[in-house]
């Protein structure tokens, strides 16, 4: 039996912040417990909350019309790229204030996610999706398995222009995310370009970039590294560089959680996760009578959830944004120094080129985006086999 939480029965049970003096991390912002809490919950509650909903039009027409039991892993997929969106659109300084008027972008957002075919990132487009990734609806996917789709369903945000990359068998190659996110234009400036919208044109670079003769253009990265950091639990010796990941100005968190269950992790204070459940079943949202979509069920106004790092599944997929290609180049320097901290075992490799062990010429010759690769990222995720779907 799977209890049905709702959003009020479950806004009280939930501890505070524990007094102490370790920094609280948030997605690349530090934080003071005793002299910044109301910053911490203000920062926690502007991040996209998704969770279990019901009554949604059905997925496919004839299939389920909640997700309820199944779709923890999706949601949280949802909450990592959600996150993306916000730092591409707002930026990280971005708050939500209840009752405080939003901006178009804002609503541009979460309408990416609104549980309706026609969403970019909908449950429905993801269950949908996943089918040409094996897996049928309603059934439970594992970190990598949602990052593959979501790849895909990137493509067609064209308002959004992300470049999505998954960095597979444990290795990020740098070369690959720089061919994926760079095109160059011969242009003597944007009056050549017309075609090519300004905020393109401009991403990351001062205006009077555009009187040069060649431009490199940067499409914003969203990466995302599976990995598994043990067999059955988590080897100790990865905890420091994980919390390390929660540091980095880029981050988008983490996807993961205990078996049979995933949660969005979206910080750290001492040894425990700080994440973000999405296991409580809300009503679908529809717009209302003046076309508004009613948004408080979508941010979590309650201290966020808490967990002991040593208790996390050990099948995990990290997310960095990287807006512009210096966000790159500083996001690659600070893995290169992870890698000289005592204690902390690197979780992935960061290499220049393809390896060696990459030479197979059916892996060598595919292009990052082909649906051959597609194919062959499949042959890596392993890791659902460790997931049960909740009984109902």
């Amino acid at each position: 039996f799977l209890a049905t939480l709702t959003y009020d029965t479950l806004r009280f049970e939930y501890e505070d912040f524990p007094e102490t003096k370790e920094p609280v991390w948030i997605l690349g912002r530090k934080y003071s417990v005793f002299t910044e809490k109301e910053e911490i919950l203000l920062d926690v509650t502007s991040r996209l909350w998704f969770t279990y909903r019901k009554n949604f039009p059905a997925i496919g027409g004839t299939g389920p019309t909640s997700d309820t039991g199944w779709g923890c892993m999706l949601r949280c997929g949802q909450m990592i790229f959600a996150q993306a969106l916000v730092c591409r659109h707002l930026g990280r300084d971005w708050r939500w204030i209840k009752g405080k008027r939003q901006m178009d972008n804002y609503f541009n957002v979460l309408n990416a996610f609104i549980d309706k075919k026609d969403s970019y990132y909908s449950i429905h487009q993801i269950a949908q999706m996943g089918v040409g990734e094996g897996k049928s609806i309603g059934q439970w996917y594992g970190p990598n398995t949602v990052a593959q789709v979501l790849k895909k369903l990137a493509t067609f945000d064209t308002w959004s222009s992300l470049a999505v990359h998954i960095a597979m068998d444990n290795t990020v190659v740098m070369e690959e995310i720089r061919r994926l996110c760079q095109s160059n234009f011969l242009c003597a400036g944007p009056a050549a370009c017309p075609s090519v919208a300004s905020d393109v044109l401009y991403n990351g670079y001062p205006e009077e970039a555009g009187v040069k003769d060649r431009l490199t253009l940067w499409k914003p990265l969203v990466l995302l590294i599976p990995l598994r950091l043990g067999l059955t639990e988590i080897n100790e010796a990865y905890i420091e560089t994980l919390k390390h990941c929660f540091m980095m100005p880029q981050s988008l968190g983490v996807i993961g959680g205990k078996p049979n269950s995933a949660h969005y992790f979206i910080g750290y204070v001492g040894e425990e996760l700080i994440y973000l459940d999405p296991h409580t079943t809300q009503p679908a949202v529809e717009p209302n009578d003046s076309g508004c979509l009613p948004d408080e069920s979508f941010h979590c106004q309650h201290p966020p959830c808490r967990m002991s790092i040593a208790e996390l599944d050990p099948s995990i997929a990290v997310g960095f944004f990287c807006n512009t290609e210096e966000d790159f180049n500083d996001w690659c320097q600070q893995i290169k120094k992870l890698s000289l901290v005592r204690g902390a075992l690197p979780m992935f490799e960061l290499v220049e080129r393809q390896p060696s062990h990459f030479s197979n010429p059916d892996i060598l010759n595919l292009t990052p985006d082909s649906s051959d690769a597609d194919r062959l990222e499949r042959f890596f995720d392993s890791e659902d086999e460790d997931f049960e779907i909740l009984s109902l």
